[in-house]
């Protein structure tokens, strides 16, 4: 290849293109490393058999789990009897667990279980679905309006009434004091003056 000058002719011109062409230049625009991952997305088939696989086999422990459920008393004195309701056989069930329960955190051992310790067993922190409370909600408390009862979008600022549209509030301008207050009653909003 000849030296590039600034002389132009067909040689150097040549040379000159081959040294600027881009094509003969290597230009990998993948990572040559790269692979596709090899996690694929589940269909709905897939994610509905995985979720009912676990739940069988969260039933089956909970079936086969001997843990939680007391052994019938063996020393002879009381058998544990279940009534065929099914509200009072879980009372009777679940107050036979706690009574297991405290049996084991006895101190030395002794079972002997008076009415005192079983009352301080069961109440011990045990959350159920009735005991949990809930949260006060985040969301703005809705407004109705107080003549037809349909959510409100305004509020008279002279009455303090809500309101659902214009012919709505000119019911409520016709009003007198004595009948916003027993709408405001109503509602539970009047004041009472004494």
């Amino acid at each position: 290849m000849a030296p590039i000058t600034t002389a132009s002719n067909e040689e150097t011109h040549a040379a000159l293109l081959d040294t600027l062409d881009m094509y003969k230049i290597a230009k990998p625009f993948r990572n040559p490393n790269w692979r596709p991952p090899q996690r694929r997305n589940k269909n709905l088939k897939q994610i509905l058999s995985e979720a009912h696989r676990a739940q069988q086999s969260m039933l089956n422990t909970q079936q086969n789990s001997g843990a939680s459920t007391p052994l019938p008393a063996t020393d002879g004195t009381t058998t544990p009897s279940l009534h065929p309701n099914p509200v009072q056989a879980s009372q009777d069930l679940s107050r036979l667990v706690l009574e297991k329960n405290t049996r084991q955190l006895a101190p030395n051992g002794a079972g002997a279980m008076t009415p005192n310790t079983v009352s301080n067993a069961a109440a011990g922190p045990g959350v159920t679905y009735t005991s949990i409370a809930a949260a006060p909600s985040l969301k703005p408390k809705k407004k109705y309006c107080d003549i037809t009862g349909l959510p409100a979008k305004y509020k008279d600022p002279k009455t303090g009434l809500y309101y659902f549209n214009a012919e709505i509030y000119a019911v409520v301008k016709s009003l007198t004091t004595g009948q916003v207050q027993e709408y405001l009653a109503a509602r539970g909003a009047n004041t009472v003056l004494k």
